[in-house]
């Protein structure tokens, strides 16, 4: 069974981060605030820091210059990114709940094209519209909403056996329910474009036999892709086009 991450591994959604984010951020600064309409250089360095959305209303409005320093965030990201949302007095559930009313908005009125801000890679199309023909089982792993990832999964005909988002916890304790729940007669492959995500799975010896795949196409750091640990392997386009069966094997252990 695959069970791939969704943002930066089956759509780029590089333009729709930055429309909703700068939409949202729109709503909680003063009124008037200056903000790119296209996505910026800036914002597309940080993207991959980014763990859960609601950091990136956060992010415009750093680039709109409120919270700490852009300088701060490349030394250290997570401490430029508390003293920020502390800074100007804003929570994470609040920053939640401002993106997500912007995409329900979109989707109200304008679905098509809030869709259409999402391209999805063309390797990974083909390889699930595949798995689906051949009746591979396969499911989406996200941080993102699972509503919003069924929709957008929905409108390029692609149909996964399960969606987790962000409501059902971190993506290493929805793997490890997984394989309690529903062992796999094969092995299981778990493709995402975030080590830090795949080195939290690797830490987990009940996840010891998952193949923890790095989508080399993804929102990496500088570096990441190099000096892998042990039971991490990079996933090419090209690979990807091959069947499952060929994908690198990256367990600690094999399952039985």
């Amino acid at each position: 069974m695959l069970i791939s991450d969704f943002d930066g591994v089956i759509v780029d959604g590089m333009e729709e981060y930055w429309w909703s984010a700068r939409r949202a951020a729109a709503q909680l600064l003063p009124s008037g605030v200056p903000l790119p309409q296209a996505a910026p250089e800036a914002f597309r360095q940080l993207r991959p820091q980014v763990h859960h959305g609601w950091e990136m209303p956060l992010l415009a409005a750093v680039i709109a210059g409120y919270g700490q320093p852009l300088a701060a965030f490349h030394v250290d990201y997570a401490a430029a990114l508390a003293a920020s949302l502390q800074q100007l007095a804003w929570s994470e559930p609040q920053l939640t709940e401002a993106l997500d009313t912007v995409r329900q908005q979109a989707i109200a009125t304008d679905r098509q094209a809030w869709l259409a801000l999402h391209r999805p890679y063309p390797w990974m199309l083909k390889a699930l519209q595949r798995l689906d023909a051949e009746g591979v089982p396969w499911g989406v792993l996200t941080t993102k909403s699972a509503g919003f990832t069924a929709d957008l999964l929905s409108s390029h005909r692609l149909h996964p056996q399960v969606i987790y988002g962000r409501e059902d916890g971190p993506k290493p304790e929805v793997l490890q329910r997984l394989l309690a729940q529903a062992p796999a007669s094969g092995p299981w492959r778990f493709l995402e474009d975030r080590r830090l995500t795949l080195e939290a799975v690797r830490a987990l010896p009940a996840l010891d036999a998952v193949h923890c795949l790095l989508a080399t196409w993804g929102y990496l750091r500088p570096g990441d892709a190099q000096n892998l640990p042990a039971g991490i392997k990079l996933l090419d386009p090209e690979v990807v086009t091959q069947p499952l069966a060929q994908w690198p094997a990256a367990a600690i252990v094999q399952a039985n």
